[in-house]
């Protein structure tokens, strides 16, 4: 609005108007501070209102002693606006392209040599500056520790569970011969009484160290050696077994198996099976404390076969039918390892078919096996 030059003791009007109104304001810019400079800057931000304000500083290249310039702070604050905006749109241009070459720099110097490293082989130290051969020394001494432990792991893992699957099964057969063993101390032969007990002594032992070693890891059961046999003997012989089991008489378990019919299973593991389906069955009425029946049946639906076990027993409770297959979970008498079911659902995935629970109710349980005819096993 207003300027004035001063050379040594001369004032000079080099441009004049009129104010629109009083000066609110003097600035001396011929020596700030720049935190002055700067919260002065803030202010007039924060203040868009207008006003007139007078600017003393020194005149460039030598054009006088002094300049003081009457300014419409309008005009600057728009000034202000524009310059911060100018800034802004630099900054994302700058910050974009910092970005892109920060994003090609880590990708070329990390996540390519990353994924090109086979994670199956441990680094060798190839540096020649004693401070980055010294950390790959100790990565490579890391990963070789961490690779053995690793391996160690993983088969202590199988081994727990094939000792867990074993020991389950293996328990089961010794509990059933130890109840034998106890009918031969009723035999009069005077051998047989005296040898009797130590069986019933080793084979409690037995049972009690299978017990103690149960555990469940992931090892898979071996593929099944499918063949066509007759199911009426086959089932005959499971529940016979099962039935020399029973100390008391308090429980029947019998076969419902057409003549004629033929089955292509594994008859070993199918044995594991439906034993282990038998004696959940019986243990289940036993501890109900009453009487019952525990009924395998077979039937040859067309294109596949059913096999069902079905017993007069009390029925599984909500919480063993939400965990039924898990391991340690589904179980339902106390002291049990929940691992019966887990090892006969696996054995007859094997054989292409499923094991579910078809129904549990007051009035008893019905599991169904599922085989179909055409099956790729395994």
């Amino acid at each position: 609005l207003n300027v004035v030059l001063r050379r040594d003791a001369m004032r000079q009007l080099v441009l004049s108007s009129d104010l629109p109104g009083p000066v609110a304001k003097t600035v001396d810019l011929r020596d700030p501070m720049a935190l002055v400079l700067i919260r002065d800057a803030v202010v007039r931000f924060m203040t868009p209102t207008p006003e007139v304000i007078r600017v003393i500083a020194e005149p460039a290249r030598g054009g006088g002693v002094q300049i003081e310039a009457a300014i419409d702070t309008g005009d600057l604050y728009a000034a202000m606006i524009e310059y911060g905006l100018n800034i802004l749109w630099l900054s994302l241009i700058i910050s974009v392209i910092t970005s892109v070459f920060l994003f090609l720099a880590v990708r070329r110097l990390l996540v390519m040599p990353i994924k090109a490293e086979d994670a199956r082989r441990i680094i060798e130290p190839a540096s020649r500056i004693r401070e980055l051969n010294e950390a790959e020394t100790t990565l490579r001494d890391l990963e070789t520790q961490l690779s053995q432990s690793l391996r160690q792991k993983e088969r202590l893992a199988q081994l727990g569970t094939a000792v867990a699957k074993i020991s389950h099964d293996l328990r089961n057969i010794l509990t059933t011969a130890t109840l034998l063993a106890d009918r031969m101390e009723m035999v009069d032969d005077p051998t047989v009484r005296r040898v009797a007990p130590k069986i019933v002594k080793s084979l409690t032992r037995a049972v009690n160290l299978t017990e103690g070693t149960l555990a469940f890891g992931r090892a898979e059961e071996a593929a099944p050696a499918l063949q066509l046999i007759d199911a009426r003997p086959f089932f005959e012989e499971i529940c016979e077994g099962e039935q020399l089991a029973v100390a008391q008489k308090d429980v029947t378990i019998r076969h419902d198996a057409p003549p004629g019919l033929t089955l292509r299973i594994d008859p070993d593991q199918m044995h594991r099976v439906i034993g282990n389906l038998i004696r959940n069955a019986r243990q289940a009425i036993q501890v109900s404390g009453g009487a019952g029946e525990v009924i395998v049946a077979a039937s040859d639906i067309g294109d596949a076969w059913q096999i069902r076990v079905t017993d007069t027993g009390p029925g599984l409770p909500p919480k063993a039918q939400e965990k039924l297959f898990q391991a340690f979970q589904g179980n339902v008498r106390k002291g049990g390892t929940g691992l019966g079911l887990v090892i006969a659902s696996e054995l007859i995935r094997g054989h292409g078919g499923t094991l579910t629970l078809e129904h549990t109710g007051e009035a008893g349980t019905t599991f169904l096996i599922h085989l179909p005819r055409s099956v790729d096993a395994g």
